[in-house]
């Protein structure tokens, strides 16, 4: 017995050395799709066209000229721009360069920009020409704060043929590089080194704020890897995929597809802007086999009018949707087009998606009605999420799968952030328990599939976009004629859910024109915050309350229930 148990301490006392361990990275796959297949495009966008080997190059190019100007592990690096070639490119330089790559959100203000390069150190912001001015009013607003804390970053300008040239004009003017200029002062030959513990930080993204301030998430090599890998698995991507990025590579750096598609050797179809017959003419032009999309954008693929549409689809198109909960008539209506959907549900901090609602052949036999509803679930981990489960948030004890009883979602393994950074309180309440906590509420079917049924904090999700009720509250109490507000979610043929905003009116404004009223606080609103949190619709009227002076939002979002969908604009 002695013997046998020596044995076994003999085999798992064999150590790591340089041949049988490296640390996970997402960054070895740029180099193997440029080994293997290195005159294929990697990224195509309007005109321009990179192969594997020169998107490699270019990376490299990044990367070098990075860490030259002393920028490298510890130091993030922010990119503001849509989806262009460059930003691909920064996913694979910046952490070659072994510094952190912040994508930040296009759609926020610029208060909210000034907050996240702040709160995050930025060394370097590379920016699209066109937001220039966005990224120069937030860095005022910093400067106006006087606080010196801050050092103002290097300024790497992104140049676009199809932007007016006056925006890149005025910033090299003021100072900027120009994006190709930068990758000049780079070495071609330059020697990327993978990160010595796997553990270092890759990513750092922002949730959307819900608190007061968004929190900064911060992913690893590792996770990267794994889920790179995961998302193109769940979803039976082949080598060679084409993908259409209709999905911004700014929300959880494109749900880790920026790396898969150099794992598949695929290329990546960039669009600047995002309409359905952009869609369709990517998927008629450029072969696209996938892409992923919040469900508002899948509404405008179905509403689009004919001379749009390009039916039927040369080809199976794959699409994946996360967000809010697709309804079952849009998933039944794009299946009827010819679109394969998949429908996943996962946070920021779980590196994009982790669940997804698996398909099971023998709900083919279902009737459509049938089918849709169960495809609208949330569904079963990723294979690189080790733990997810419906829990009792105040026992930890999983609740019943009964389709009924509520409990917190949460999710344990690999692919959960490192923790929010500069915010040990946040990171305590979020891994309470060795879980990470969603903060969403929902249910467990008796077939393990959960599904989503509330949200905490009263989030509203618009057009893929998160939107902390609360804030926009906090904003609304500024404007001189609201007493009392709450926001809730109102169904929107378009966004999938509008904030819808109960106003109770001082009396000295009571009794005036609603209308008017609306406009002057839509226009207060414009100045104050993001444009896609603005209310779409607004309710005048005493709020309904609790005993103790609670605002009632469960009995305001059955009334903007009641009010039905806010309809379409058409233009």
């Amino acid at each position: 017995m002695a013997e046998e148990m020596e044995k076994e301490k003999d085999i798992d006392e064999l150590p790591k050395n340089a041949a049988n361990y490296q640390a996970l990275t997402p960054l070895w796959f740029l180099d193997r799709a440029a080994a293997v297949h290195p005159r294929r495009p990697a990224v195509v966008y309007g005109t321009a066209s990179y192969t594997w080997a020169e998107t490699n190059r270019r990376s490299r190019l990044l990367a070098s000229a990075l860490v030259s100007r002393s920028i490298g592990p510890g130091c993030t690096v922010a990119v503001i721009a849509p989806n262009v070639p460059a930003v691909y490119e920064a996913h694979f330089g910046v952490p070659m360069a072994g510094a952190v790559i912040n994508c930040v959100n296009i759609r926020l203000n610029a208060q909210t920009i000034a907050f996240l390069l702040e709160h995050s150190a930025a060394k370097v912001v590379m920016v699209d020409q066109e937001y220039f001015s966005l990224f120069e009013e937030a860095l005022q607003i910093i400067d106006n704060k006087g606080e010196g804390s801050f050092q103002r970053p290097l300024v790497v300008v992104i140049g676009d043929e199809n932007c007016d040239p006056k925006s890149l004009h005025d910033a090299l003017r003021k100072g900027a590089i120009e994006y190709e200029k930068f990758l000049e002062s780079g070495d071609p030959g330059f020697s990327w080194k993978p990160p010595k513990d796997e553990w270092q930080s890759i990513a750092l993204g922002y949730t959307s704020g819900t608190t007061t301030s968004p929190k900064g998430v911060v992913l690893h090599h590792r996770g990267a890897y794994l889920m790179a890998l995961s998302v193109a698995f769940v979803w039976g991507m082949n080598e060679g995929a084409i993908y259409l990025w209709s999905l911004p590579m700014f929300h959880c750096n494109g749900w880790c597809y920026t790396w898969s598609l150099a794992a598949l050797c695929g290329t990546s179809i960039c669009l600047r802007q995002v309409t359905a017959r952009a869609i369709y003419s990517a998927i008629a032009n450029f072969g696209v086999t996938h892409f992923c999309a919040a469900p508002v954008v899948l509404n405008s693929l179905i509403n689009a009018p004919p001379s749009e549409k390009i039916l039927p689809l040369p080809r199976t198109v794959h699409v994946m949707t996360a967000g809010a909960a697709p309804p079952p008539s849009l998933l039944s209506a794009m299946s009827e087009e010819g679109f394969r959907v998949t429908h996943t549900y996962g946070l920021t901090e779980t590196y994009g998606p982790c669940t997804v609602c698996a398909w099971k052949p023998e709900w083919d036999m279902l009737p459509p009605e049938a089918r849709a509803r169960l495809h609208a679930r949330q569904g079963v981990p990723y294979v690189s999420l080790e733990g997810l489960d419906v829990v009792n948030p105040k026992t930890m004890a999983p609740v019943p799968a009964d389709a009924k009883t509520i409990g917190e979602i949460v999710m344990r393994g690999n692919c959960i952030m490192k923790g929010y950074l500069k915010n040990p309180e946040a990171n305590k309440e979020a891994f309470a328990g060795g879980w990470y906590h969603s903060g969403d509420l929902g249910v467990k079917h008796p077939d393990g599939y959960i599904e989503v049924k509330d949200r905490s904090k009263d989030i509203i999700i618009s057009g893929g976009e998160n939107i902390n009720s609360l804030e926009v509250e906090s904003l609304l109490y500024e404007h001189p004629a609201v007493l009392e507000v709450s926001v809730v979610a109102r169904p929107d043929e378009q966004w999938g859910e509008s904030p819808c905003a109960f106003i109770a009116l001082k009396r000295d404004v009571e009794g005036k024109d609603e209308k008017a009223l609306s406009e002057d606080i839509i226009k207060f609103c414009r100045a104050k915050m993001p444009a896609y949190w603005l209310p779409k619709s607004f309710v005048f009227g005493p709020l309904p309350k609790t005993a103790t002076g609670k605002v009632q939002k469960n009995v305001l979002r059955a009334k903007a229930k009641e009010l039905g969908p806010v309809k379409r604009s058409r233009l």
